[in-house]
């Protein structure tokens, strides 16, 4: 029983390393950082986005500040030719914009969190892609080295290959 135990294993772990080598890991890692390069592009283009919408919400809110100045300039000169019914058509739209304002100062605070949330994660992301780059980068240098037949440098010789190759050479010095 010991015996199919050990037969069975053997098999599964060839079959495991047949299926490594057909999925082909750098194959794999190539394609995960070219998915990992479209999705820091893509955020990269959502921060710019957000950008342009951060410009037109100041465009908009220096206009309504703007208003609100010339309201107050107009809004003096009707309370000083005592004009109470102008004065309260320039009231009105002054309230409307101190509300449109605040709904502006809103949006912007929103869209800076947003923004500062967007730029870390294209940071932490940016981080991750250098490292996969990199790891893919040795594993590629790692097979090129293996199909390219380079001589192994002397330094990466195991102590067990040369007790190995000290008895050969003995055995074999014994036998001539």
């Amino acid at each position: 029983m010991a015996l199919i135990t050990r037969l069975s294993r053997l098999f599964e772990a060839d079959f495991h390393a047949v299926l490594d080598r057909i999925e082909e890991p750098d194959l794999q890692l190539k394609q995960a950082v070219r998915e990992m390069q479209f999705a820091l592009d893509q955020d990269r283009q959502r921060l710019k986005l957000l950008q342009h919408e951060a410009e037109q919400l100041a465009r908009a809110t220096s206009g309504v500040l703007a208003d609100l100045k010339g309201f107050d300039e107009e809004l003096d000169i009707c309370l000083a030719a005592k004009k109470d019914d102008l004065a309260r058509d320039l009231l009105r739209r002054k309230l409307a914009g101190d509300r449109q304002l605040q709904v502006l100062k809103h949006q912007s605070a929103g869209i800076d969190a947003q923004q500062r949330q967007l730029a870390a994660d294209i940071e932490e992301q940016s981080q991750q892609l250098n490292s996969m780059k990199q790891k893919l980068e040795l594993l590629v240098s790692e097979d090129t080295a293996a199909a390219g037949g380079e001589f192994a440098r002397a330094d990466s010789i195991r102590n067990e290959e040369i007790e190995i190759a000290l008895l050969r050479e003995k055995e074999r010095r014994a036998k001539s």
